[in-house]
């Protein structure tokens, strides 16, 4: 009756269409199904650009991407008249009232829509119900990365598409233009690697409560750049290993300097292994830099174990020596290690007195020692020093184990084979 439309037009809680939903007849349809319901699988096609690649985390095993993830459809039920046949293009407010793809990425972790200044968010309808619906989107999701040659290494990621609720037998998701549906923009970089390659593949996934599902791949692979390891890690580590060589150099008597030398060499390529593993995941496997790391703490280890061998060797060789010569005075007794930890030299034969002919004229000596004025002392000490000025070459030369001038030509020669089978197994 003519007061019930009265009435109607009265009710300020009922909500008037849009005149785009009018002309497109949204009221009409049941939007909670998909086009075509009960029949053959609704084609979706999909492109994407990406926009940038965010971060690459190796602790936590991702990457963050932005990229515009485009829809292709067709929903006769959307179909409208047009004189001009041109498009219709609306915003999110839309997307709630109509059927829409439900695209989720596969093994992300976080990932939402830009909403600055507004949704970014747009669909475009054309007049035979062709669909355009387009979102600029910024996901992370899970990249499976494999260390072991860390870092000479090269990762390969992939972000996956897939429909949540439908599977093949209602929904078929393919790449809308081939190869071409991959885009990437030409300034995307990254701090640690290089982007060798982008490209899109497809495949189906499998779950058994729910059947088979399209499934759509953004591979990509990323290559690390070596030089900042190399400053880093390498060539620190390459330094501590021939530093640790100065000490085949030192005079074997030399005990303070040869010592904190080889302890300062340990030390600092314990720090360097700590550092590189701070920034690294706990992976249960060997790691590349860690073999070169840990074999060049082994040179390292290896010269402080050098030392120990030559001076405990030269003891033993010089307890030999004096029992051959027999027992000298009291005052000289003590063997030649002792001896410069009390006036910091050694007493060679050469520099000093022949403890043998020392020991011949102990008795007659020991008068004259007591007899000595402080200038003869004095003179004795002038003496001793431009002696050993003079002679300071040959003596370190002559002060050399065996052992020193052995690990002089092994232990670099080891180093550069192994430097050379390291480099070229991983590069």
């Amino acid at each position: 009756s003519k007061r019930e439309i009265k009435m109607r037009k009265l009710d300020s809680t009922k909500v008037q269409p849009l005149k785009s939903e009018q002309l497109l007849r949204i009221e009409d349809h049941d939007f909670a199904l998909r086009p075509g319901f009960g029949g053959s699988p609704i084609p979706v096609g999909i492109d994407v650009q990406v926009e940038s690649i965010d971060s690459i985390s190796e602790v936590d095993m991702d990457f963050t991407m932005t990229l515009y993830l485009r829809h292709y459809w067709k929903d006769e039920r959307l179909s409208f008249r047009s004189n001009k046949n041109k498009s219709m293009t609306f915003d999110g407010r839309l997307i709630k009232k109509i059927w829409v793809p439900d695209v989720f990425f596969v093994h992300s972790k976080r990932s939402f829509i830009h909403d600055t200044t507004v949704e970014n968010v747009m669909l475009r309808v054309y007049p035979d119900g062709n669909v355009l619906f387009s979102l600029r989107i910024t996901v992370s999701a899970m990249c499976f990365m494999d260390f072991s040659r860390f870092p000479l290494d090269t990762q390969n990621c992939s972000l996956e598409l897939e429909s949540y609720a439908y599977n093949e037998d209602d929904l078929m998701l393919y790449w809308k233009h081939g190869n071409k549906s991959l885009s990437t923009d030409e300034h995307i970089s990254l701090s640690q690697f290089f982007i060798e390659e982008f490209s899109a593949s497809s495949g189906l996934a499998f779950y058994s409560s729910t059947g088979w599902y399209n499934r759509l791949f953004i591979n990509f692979a990323l290559r690390r750049h070596i030089f900042f390891f190399v400053l880093q890690s390498y060539f620190p580590a390459m330094l501590m290993v021939m530093l640790s060589w100065v000490s085949f150099w030192i005079d074997r008597r030399a005990v303070p300097a040869r010592v904190s030398l080889g302890i300062t060499t340990v030390l600092t390529m314990s720090t360097i292994m700590t550092g590189v593993s701070a920034s690294m995941p706990q992976v249960s496997y060997i790691k590349a830099v860690d073999v070169y790391l840990w074999i060049s703490f082994l040179f390292v280890f290896l010269s402080v174990i050098e030392y120990a061998a030559v001076n405990y060797l030269t003891t033993i060789e010089e307890r030999k020596q004096l029992k051959k010569r027999g027992k000298a005075s009291r005052t000289y007794s003590i063997d030649a290690v002792q001896a410069m930890a009390f006036d910091g030299c050694f007493h060679d034969t050469d520099v000093d007195m022949d403890l043998t002919a020392f020991s011949d004229r102990c008795e007659e000596n020991e008068t004259r020692a007591r007899a000595a004025s402080v200038s003869n002392v004095d003179t004795t000490r002038i003496k001793r020093k431009r002696s050993l000025k003079g002679n300071v070459g040959r003596i370190i030369l002559q002060n050399n184990h065996v052992i020193d001038t052995y690990s002089r030509i092994i232990f670099p020669s080891v180093y550069i084979v192994f430097n050379f089978f390291y480099w070229g197994l991983y590069i």
